[in-house]
Formats: structure tokens, C-alpha cells, sequence
């Protein structure tokens, strides 16, 4: 099974420092090495543009890999989130003025294309633009970190 990580998935890994949890980034390592974690290219962007992501930018850096270009099935998928008005609010107006990068369409396209689990930290809530809103409407499976880590047996 894939799992298409989330910038707030990445997020959250930065609480768990390499040097002290060297089993868990072993244990990450080797399902990004094997192609069990994937990523898409905007959430490689959005990592780069927050400034408090410490070493998880340089783990980006080295599983550059990962953070794959949206095929041309994931741009079909984007296109159908997006005809829906009310998921376009996933791309906010600050994003649009700024340019920066927005992930969280492609993250719902790559699960969709790949038959993955989307792995996010944002919470279904009624009515919301939100990735396991749109996970929900399109099918596609999604969990949390915790559930991620509990699915793979993971105990520290």
C-alpha cells in the first residue's frame, strides 16, 4: 500500500528529532527508500517555504525522489476537484497573491491516481474545503500520522 503524505504530515515529523527517534526516521526512511511514502512536488514547495521546518527541509532535500511531478491522470483528478466551487477555496486568495505554493489538490489527485491513503493532519469537518472533505467525496481513504503509524505496527 502508498501513502501520499501531506505538507502537515511532514509537520508534525519535525517534533521528532533524528538524533532521538533514529528508529522511527530509520523506519521512515525505508518506506520513502521502498516507495511506500510519496509525496507530490507542491508539498515539497510548501516544506521550503515555512521557515521553522529545520532538518525536515534537508530530509526533503534528500528525498527529493519522493516529490513526484503530477502525471497527466493526477491533473485530470485536480481539474475535477477543482470544477467543484466549493473545493476551489482549497486554493485560498493569500496563496493566489502571493504565488505560493498550494498541495493540497495534488495530494488528493496523487491518492486517487495511485490507489494510496492519504496521510493529513487536517480533520473532516462538515461542509469544509478540507483535504479529507475532498478525500470523502472522491473515494479516497485518508488518516492522520497516528493511524499511519498504527497501521504499521509501530510502537516506541
Amino acid at each position: 500500500m502508498k501513502y501520499v503524505f501531506d505538507t502537515g504530515a511532514f509537520i508534525v515529523l519535525k517534533n521528532y528529532y533524528p538524533a532521538t527517534f533514529t528508529t522511527l526516521w530509520g523506519r521512515i526512511d525505508a518506506l520513502a527508500g521502498n516507495g511506500t511514502i510519496v509525496s507530490v512536488r507542491e508539498v515539497f514547495n510548501e516544506l521550503h517555504n515555512y521557515n521553522d521546518v529545520d532538518f525536515i527541509q534537508d530530509w526533503a532535500k534528500q528525498h527529493k525522489a519522493i516529490f513526484a511531478k503530477p502525471s497527466n491522470d493526477e491533473l485530470l483528478v485536480v481539474q475535477q476537484i477543482l470544477a467543484i466551487p466549493h473545493f476551489q477555496t482549497l486554493i485560498g486568495n493569500k496563496a493566489i497573491l502571493k504565488g505560493t505554493p498550494v498541495a493540497d489538490p495534488f495530494v488528493v489527485a496523487a491518492g486517487k491516481s495511485m490507489d494510496a491513503t492519504v496521510v493529513t493532519q487536517e480533520g473532516l469537518k462538515p461542509n469544509a474545503a478540507k483535504i479529507p472533505n475532498v478525500c470523502k467525496h472522491f473515494g479516497v481513504p485518508c488518516i492522520d500520522l497516528e493511524t499511519f503509524m498504527a497501521q504499521q505496527g509501530w510502537a516506541f
